[in-house]
C-alpha cells in the first residue's frame, strides 16, 4: 500500500501535468481560431475554381491536356499529410493506418510515398517504406509557397511519367471535436468526375474554353493543395485542443480520487494511532 508521502507526491505530480495540459489546450484553441478562419476563407475560392472547371468540361469534350490524361496505373504515389507534433489524439495514427491500407490496396503496383509532416515521415522512414520526398516543419509558419512547392513537385512527377496516379490522405476539418479522414485523387484529374454535374446556363468565354482550361488546371491543383494543408492544420489544432481538454478532465478525476484515498488513509492512520494510545493507557491502568 502506498504511503501518505507517496500519495501526496503523486497528487502534486498530476497537478503539474494538469497545468501543462490546460496550457496546451489554451494554445491549441488560439491556433485553432486562426487556422479555422484561414480554411473558411479559402474553401469558397477552392470550390469556385473547381466549379468553373466542371462547367467548362460539361460542354467541352475531348479536351487534350496532360493533367486530364488517364494512363494505365503501374506506379502510385501516396501523399501522407500528418502533423509535425504529437499529443493530438488519434490524428496522426489514423492517417498512418489509412496510408498503410492504401498501400495494401495497390500491392500489385509500384508504391512511393511523399510525407508532409514529421510524424508520418518518422514512422515510414523507420520501417523502410519507399519515401521519395518529405516536407517537415511546414505547419509552424504555413504559407501558400509551401503548397506551391508540393504541387509543382507532384505535377512534374506526373507529367514526366514518374507516377501514374497520385492520392492524398489527410484529415479534413469539420469542427473542433471532429475530423473527417479523406483519400483524394490528386492526379490525374478525371474529366468524367468533373463533368458529372449538369449546368443549365452556358457562358461566353474570353479567351476560348480550351485556353482557359489550360490556365485553370494548374491553378486548381495549387489551390487544392493549399486547401488540403489548411484543412490538415485546422484539424490538427482541433484534435490537439480536444485531446488536451480530455487529458485535463482526466487529471481532475485522478486528483479527486487520490485525494479521497489520501484522506481515508490519513483517517485510518490517525484512528490506528489513537487506538494504540488508548490501548497503552489501558495497559498502564491495569498494571
Amino acid at each position: 500500500m502506498a504511503t501518505l508521502r507517496e500519495i501526496r507526491h503523486r497528487i502534486s505530480s498530476i497537478k503539474s501535468t494538469q497545468q501543462i495540459t490546460r496550457a496546451m489546450k489554451m494554445v491549441a484553441a488560439a491556433k485553432l481560431r486562426k487556422a479555422q478562419e484561414a480554411i473558411l476563407t479559402t474553401r469558397p475560392y477552392a470550390y469556385r475554381i473547381d466549379e468553373m472547371i466542371r462547367h467548362i468540361l460539361v460542354s467541352e469534350e475531348d479536351v487534350q491536356n496532360p493533367l486530364l490524361r488517364v494512363r494505365d496505373v503501374r506506379r502510385v504515389t501516396i501523399v501522407a499529410v500528418t502533423a509535425d507534433r504529437g499529443v493530438c489524439g488519434a490524428f496522426n495514427s489514423n492517417i498512418i493506418k489509412r496510408v498503410i491500407h492504401q498501400i495494401d490496396l495497390h500491392k500489385d503496383k509500384e508504391i512511393s510515398l511523399v510525407c508532409v509532416g514529421r510524424k508520418g515521415y518518422d514512422f515510414f522512414s523507420k520501417r523502410r517504406y519507399p519515401i521519395e520526398k518529405h516536407y517537415i516543419q511546414l505547419f509552424n509558419r504555413l504559407t501558400f509557397s509551401h503548397a506551391l512547392e508540393i504541387a509543382n513537385y507532384l505535377v512534374k512527377s506526373y507529367e514526366k511519367g514518374l507516377t501514374d496516379r497520385i492520392e492524398v490522405v489527410f484529415n479534413q476539418f469539420k469542427n473542433a471535436a471532429q475530423q473527417n479522414l479523406i483519400v483524394e485523387t490528386y492526379l490525374p484529374l478525371s474529366a468524367k468526375a468533373f463533368s458529372s454535374r449538369k449546368y443549365g446556363v452556358d457562358y461566353i468565354y474570353e479567351p476560348d474554353k480550351t485556353t482557359l482550361l489550360h490556365e485553370l488546371l494548374p491553378k486548381h491543383l495549387n489551390v487544392q493543395m493549399w486547401r488540403i494543408l489548411l484543412e490538415s492544420n485546422a484539424a490538427e489544432q482541433g484534435a490537439r485542443m480536444t485531446a488536451m481538454e480530455n487529458a485535463t478532465d482526466n487529471a481532475e478525476e485522478l486528483i479527486h480520487d487520490l485525494t479521497l484515498f489520501y484522506n481515508r488513509a490519513r483517517q485510518t492512520s490517525i484512528t490506528k494511532e489513537i487506538t494504540e494510545i488508548v490501548g497503552g493507557a489501558e495497559a498502564l491502568k491495569s498494571a
